[in-house]
């Protein structure tokens, strides 16, 4: 076992020029968007995968720390990691008792819904406020210039996993939101991998967005026509 950790934490793919990639920071890239495809498919597995690629980049964005050739410390990268684990672990029971509830226990987890007009505010005072009160704390620990740019992924990160426990089809674009600011911060400090995983991501999340956005009208309708009364968060195009 102490073998597999050396190997896990050295482990790299070096290019000409010398220039590498930690395989820590591809594996835990991969296992997050193993987590992210059954976030879609709304399958309550994505989030202890999800667990287990944050605890890999967990240890990639602090380097100093863990003893990685990049001297680049991203503390809201770092931290935001912490972060996912905790809600991952909420939003992992609340999938589970969702579907305990379900008279099916094979199918879907949570059931796409659109978030509250005060939600979504709500979401976004959160978003930027806490973007502007985190900057300086992030500033003074020393991270990666533009701090901001830190601290907002680390609160978009934090928004859209909560929202994704709730079942918000929002949640999806709060996660672009993050990887529009993250590509640019991510190549800039680099760390590559993670950078071209994010452009990935950011066609992904998307997708992700329109395909929930599909299951909620789907379900809509299903309900009008069941009921006899329309769904008011389906539009009818008259």
């Amino acid at each position: 076992m102490t073998d597999i950790l050396r190997w896990l934490f050295d482990a790299k793919i070096e290019f000409a020029g010398g220039g590498f990639l930690l395989w820590r920071e591809v594996l835990g890239n991969l296992f997050g968007l193993l987590s992210a495809l059954g976030g879609m498919r709304r399958k309550v597995w994505a989030w202890p995968v999800g667990i287990i690629g944050n605890a890999l980049l967990f240890t990639v964005f602090l380097g100093t720390v863990f003893g990685a050739p990049n001297p680049v410390n991203l503390l809201g990268q770092a931290s935001r990691q912490i972060m996912f684990i905790v809600v991952s672990i909420y939003g992992w029971y609340r999938w589970r008792q969702a579907q305990k509830a379900s008279v099916d226990g094979d199918q879907a987890a949570v059931e796409p819904n659109w978030a509250s007009w005060p939600a979504r505010i709500g979401l976004l005072v959160a978003l930027f406020g806490g973007t502007a009160l985190l900057t300086p704390l992030f500033k003074l620990l020393g991270s990666y210039e533009p701090v901001w740019a830190d601290a907002w992924i680390f609160m978009g990160s934090l928004l859209a996993t909560y929202g994704m426990a709730k079942g918000w089809v929002e949640f999806w674009l709060i996660w672009v939101a993050v990887d529009i600011v993250g590509v640019p911060l991510l190549f800039s400090a680099g760390y590559y991998a993670s950078a071209l995983m994010y452009i990935f991501y950011g066609i992904f999340t998307l997708i992700g967005f329109f395909v929930w956005w599909r299951v909620k009208r789907q379900a809509g309708q299903k309900l009008s026509v069941e009921t006899g009364f329309p769904d008011p968060t389906v539009t009818v195009k008259k």
